[in-house]
């Protein structure tokens, strides 16, 4: 299993799981995991109903919230985004083909909270760029500072 990478204290995102990986996700003391990847997305990835079986065979939490790329800035994904982060115990692993997709929906929405500056620090210190979103997240911080 590739090492969760950590953007909050409870927040950590990571790619693509495999069956076996939700064993030791339990050991590092995960409580929940979201799965953002829709299923099909491709051949050899684990679908979503055997990693919800996984997950509560080892204690955790499970909640499958697919966002395809292109709807990675709707509101619909981000605030879905945002109800696990309110609702799951934590610590959270958050899971897509290779973090990066999870790590955009973590920023918006969070950019309101951390503001923009934090929110981009956070990210980069975690090897994601977000730059390609960043007209986005001022426009969330516009809109909630409406």
């Amino acid at each position: 299993m590739a090492k969760p990478i950590q953007l909050e204290t409870n927040v950590f995102v990571a790619p693509q799981l495999r069956e076996a990986d939700f064993e030791e996700i339990a050991a590092m003391g995960f409580r929940s995991v979201v799965d953002n990847r829709p299923d099909g997305e491709a051949d050899d990835q684990l679908p979503h109903h055997a990693a919800r079986r996984a997950a509560e065979q080892h204690g955790l939490a499970f909640r499958y919230a697919p966002v395809r790329n292109f709807d990675i800035n709707e509101d619909e994904p981000v605030e879905a985004f945002a109800a696990a982060l309110e609702e799951l115990p934590g610590p959270i692993l958050f899971y897509c083909r290779s973090g990066t997709r999870c790590t955009l929906l973590w920023a918006q929405a969070s950019v309101g909270r951390l503001g923009l500056a934090e929110t981009t620090r956070i990210a980069a210190a975690a090897g994601f760029d977000l730059a390609p979103i960043r007209d986005t997240l001022e426009e969330r911080l516009g809109l909630l500072a409406a």
